[in-house]
């Protein structure tokens, strides 16, 4: 089977699935391409436009962060996927509730004003509370077993690492099992290897771009 996914350099969703591919060891193929300037055929495989897209043998095309880990997972051996379904549909919703942290975590430094980032700083840690509050012993969101939830929140802590190093949003008295986890997720094999190697890099540089003050701020 012969898998290519489609990408831009700093997407946290399609690094949730680089994570995927990395800890299974499934081979694949990545391509880059820029998402403000996207090639025709990219606009033909993907219906709303965005990134990932999953080629599968040049044949079938899957797109949805969160649906092409599932499939990678179902193709290989040791499943991330909870066997209970009630504890599957839980994790599947913490899933989604990461990626509106994603959103919380790209509000900050879209912030505009100072008022605007307060706003959305207040947003954002109530919602990284919220998950604190239900993170239970570790090492891993499902206890023991390594599981989808935690590919899908290595992007975010990665990100949040590379903020806190520039302006201290948070530390680990706010959020102590948050932090504990993303340490464990950030020296991962799987995970360090999922981004390129100017990856801080263009994050700053992608940060900085808005130029308003959380912009200024975080950047």
């Amino acid at each position: 089977m012969k898998l290519e996914l489609i990408s831009f350099k700093l997407c946290p969703f399609v690094q949730r699935s680089v994570i995927t591919l990395n800890y299974k060891g499934l081979p694949y193929d990545i391509r880059y391409i820029d998402l403000d300037n996207p090639p025709d055929w990219f606009k033909e495989i993907s219906p709303f436009g965005k990134v990932p897209v999953l080629r599968v043998d040049e044949e079938m095309v899957l797109f949805e962060s969160a649906i092409i880990n599932e499939f990678i997972d179902d193709v290989t051996e040791g499943s991330l996927k909870p066997q209970d379904p009630l504890i599957l549909a839980r994790n599947r919703g913490w899933i989604e509730f990461g990626s509106n942290a994603i959103f919380d975590m790209v509000s900050l430094f879209k912030a505009e004003t100072e008022e605007d980032y307060e706003a959305a700083l207040e947003t954002t840690m109530k919602n990284l509370a919220k998950v604190e509050q239900i993170f239970g012993a570790g090492p891993w969101f499902n206890g023991e077993d390594f599981s989808l939830v935690d590919c899908a929140y290595a992007p975010l802590f990665m990100r949040y690492e590379l903020l806190n190093a520039h302006h201290r949003l948070f530390d680990a008295k706010q959020f102590p099992r948050l932090l504990a986890w993303s340490d464990r997720l950030l020296e991962l094999e799987a995970v360090r290897t999922s981004v390129v190697e100017d990856f801080d890099e263009l994050f700053y540089a992608h940060v900085r771009k808005p130029g308003g003050y959380g912009s200024k701020l975080l950047g």
